[in-house]
């Protein structure tokens, strides 16, 4: 093992994926501010009891991976120094940035960051099912927000016996016609109430207000409208885009400073970022490493160019979705409903900490699709980045 230290900011999917895939070959620190790996695609299981949905990080991470418990404030990229909130600032030669999305409740419509419930993260989860364990059952629950989350979410809820309104401009929008059709099927079966094509004008504590003038009662709202990335990078005066997420070439490496490589839902490639997913995040966190390799070497990194494959939603625990994409991740028309459907989204949540498991004991094991063609439809240039001084 070399004395070259990295520094990995986010314990998620690609920064586990990242930090294992260097074990070997560096010295590597994983700072994260909780003490355990989150799996965010079960969050909507934690919500309403059926899942911890997190795992020891001994499960997952190399054995040779430093864990630091803490929240990193701001990167200096000229010291070369990550500033912890505990006040330590730990030293790199790399860094490693993926720390991931949050989640966010609009500012633009009154009452919702006050009363609404965000389910995102692992301790908004938390909150929320210690909220839903204080109401009764037959007590009204208005989710907002039509997207995987939000369904996951609506579907979850009403099997578990809770009356529920999906509230949503738009069910599904990155599904096919076909499997939105399937969709809303399944969370009628379910007693869900779909309100779609609406917008939520106003949250109260007791209700949620429609922009038509519409009042639905409401003992928990739970939002699924939104996400958003930390600020740390642009709070370091790393270049963002407009959400925050840090911009970087086709190799993800920092426009600013090539020592500084991104991965996962926090990261832009030449303006082109990829849908925020376990999917994307995992085989970023396996080429950030690389690109760090590379450049360890002093070869030419390869560009991340990895395809999607499909969307999979769990519609309670007896039914799911697999929803067929193109590798550039367009719906495809074939989709798997059902049983089976659900069957698949178990096996890829399983999949997802088997992925991480196998790569802390055979580095290098993780392969992911390509995707020869993304370059074709990148939106800007791919940016220059400087030799490694």
């Amino acid at each position: 093992m070399t004395e070259t230290r990295v520094v990995v900011i986010g314990g998620g999917y690609a920064g586990v994926m990242a930090a294992n895939r260097l074990a070997p070959h560096t010295v590597v620190t994983l700072v994260n501010p909780r003490p355990d790996f989150v799996e965010r695609i079960r969050l909507h299981q934690l919500a309403v009891g059926n899942d911890d949905a997190v795992a020891a990080f001994s499960d997952v991470l190399a054995t040779e991976v430093q864990l630091v418990v803490d929240d990193a404030t701001r990167i200096d990229t000229r010291t070369r120094g990550v500033e912890l909130a505990g006040g330590e600032t730990l030293g790199y030669d790399y860094l490693i940035y993926a720390v991931g999305s949050t989640g966010t409740v609009s500012s633009a419509v009154p009452g919702a960051a006050e009363f609404a419930y965000p389910i995102s993260e692992l301790e908004q989860a938390q909150r929320l099912a210690d909220r839903l364990a204080e109401v009764p059952a037959p007590a009204p629950i208005v989710v907002v927000g039509g997207g995987l989350t939000g369904i996951e979410a609506a579907a979850e809820f009403a099997e578990a016996g809770r009356r529920v309104t999906l509230v949503t401009d738009a069910l599904g929008p990155t599904l096919s016609r076909g499997a939105r059709r399937s969709v809303a099927r399944r969370l009628n079966r379910l007693g869900v109430a779909l309100l779609d094509q609406h917008r939520v004008a106003r949250v109260d504590a007791d209700r949620v207000v429609l922009g038509d003038g519409r009042e639905l009662p409401a003992a928990v709202t739970v939002w699924t409208a939104g996400f958003g990335v930390p600020g740390l990078a642009a709070a370091s005066g790393l270049t963002t885009d407009e959400v925050g997420r840090l911009i970087t070439d086709e190799t993800l490496t920092s426009i600013d400073d090539p020592r500084v490589v991104g991965a996962g839902d926090a990261v832009s490639p030449s303006g082109l970022p990829y849908r925020m997913s376990c999917q994307a995040a995992i085989p970023m966190g396996a080429r950030a490493a690389e690109t760090v390799l590379a450049r360890m070497s002093g070869a030419s990194p390869d560009a991340v160019g990895h395809g999607m494959a499909a969307q999979c939603l769990s519609l309670g625990r007896r039914r799911g979705l697999f929803q067929v994409n193109t590798i550039d991740d367009r719906a495809r028309r074939l989709y798997i409903g059902g049983r089976t459907g659900a069957l698949i989204k178990e096996q890829v949540c399983r999949m997802t900490i088997k992925w991480l498991r196998d790569e802390a004991q055979r580095p290098g094991s993780y392969r992911w699709r390509r995707d020869p063609d993304r370059q074709h439809r990148l939106p800007v240039p791919t940016a220059p980045v400087a030799s490694v001084r």
